[in-house]
């Protein structure tokens, strides 16, 4: 058989080539279009099926994420009552007041009304109420003595109004001085008094009652047989003042206690007859003249 040789086959032209390669990515391009087409029909085929809508009904649904409620905002610290500035603002209480810085006993109440838990009761007598003792009553005791005493005007526990009927149930009541000062608590109809051994002032107000905190005025100070073995004297009355004893004279005599309109009249009345008196004077000397003349 014949056969041609290599140089009898002519060289590939450009344009044989260029046939040659789109016929290949043709026919390429058509196996992938094939290809293409039969996943996307057998992943519709699957998607429609009864068995894949079953598994995607019976399927939980993934859980929603966690969302966390906003923390809430720190509470404030309690305010505490300055007993200090309460006193001095709240009423004549400056007595006392003076007494519990000297002795230190202001702080301890203090401390004891920053106490929320427990808290402080305390019976703030008037200024007054020291006025009406005598001042060595105060001025004769001892440092101790004299903050026994302040200390004996304050309960260790808050106690509003409403609950000293039933305190009175537990007399005697200790107090911030000790179990030895006790005090007798009495609700007669909503009219408090705090027994002492000398006193028994009665609570005319609440100052301040607020938990912790509770401040009542009390119109006596509180007296206790631990300090004071009889009764303490009561400051002298203030002697009357001094009357004139002429003013007194003429304020007793019923004359100058005459109205002005009387004692105007009364005048007029003095000046009208020593008028007719003169008048009569003269005419007797004229009638006695004439009949001389006559005679």
């Amino acid at each position: 058989m014949w056969m041609a040789s290599t140089a009898d086959i002519p060289p590939p032209t450009l344009d044989s080539l260029h046939s040659t390669a789109q016929g290949f990515w043709g026919s390429l391009m058509m196996e992938f279009r094939a290809s293409f087409f039969t996943a996307a029909m057998l992943a519709i085929a699957m998607l429609s099926s009864p068995a894949f809508a079953a598994q995607k009904a019976t399927s939980p649904p993934a859980p929603p994420a966690d969302i966390l409620p906003p923390s809430p905002a720190p509470a404030p610290a309690p305010g505490h009552v300055d007993l200090a500035d309460l006193l001095s603002v709240a009423g004549p209480f400056s007595t006392f007041l003076e007494y519990l810085k000297k002795t230190d006993v202001l702080e301890t109440f203090q401390s004891k009304a920053n106490d929320t838990k427990e808290g402080i009761t305390m019976f703030v007598p008037k200024n007054s109420a020291f006025a009406a003792l005598r001042t060595t009553t105060f001025a004769n005791l001892t440092g101790d003595q004299l903050k026994s005493l302040l200390l004996y005007h304050a309960l260790p526990k808050y106690y509003s109004l409403a609950e000293f009927n039933k305190l009175s149930s537990l007399n005697p009541v200790a107090t911030f001085a000790g179990s030895q000062y006790t005090l007798n608590l009495t609700d007669n109809m909503g009219s408090i008094r705090v027994k002492s051994m000398w006193s028994n002032p009665k609570i005319s107000s609440s100052v301040y009652s607020t938990r912790p905190v509770a401040v009542y005025e009390v119109d006596k100070v509180l007296l206790p047989m631990q300090i004071f073995k009889s009764d303490p004297p009561l400051a002298p009355a203030p002697a009357p003042a001094l009357v004139d004893d002429k003013a007194s004279d003429d304020a007793a005599s019923p004359a100058s206690r005459k109205p002005a309109s009387e004692k105007a009249t009364g005048s007029k009345s003095a000046s009208y007859r020593a008028g007719v008196s003169v008048a009569s004077y003269v005419a007797v000397a004229v009638s006695g003249g004439l009949m001389m003349l006559l005679w």
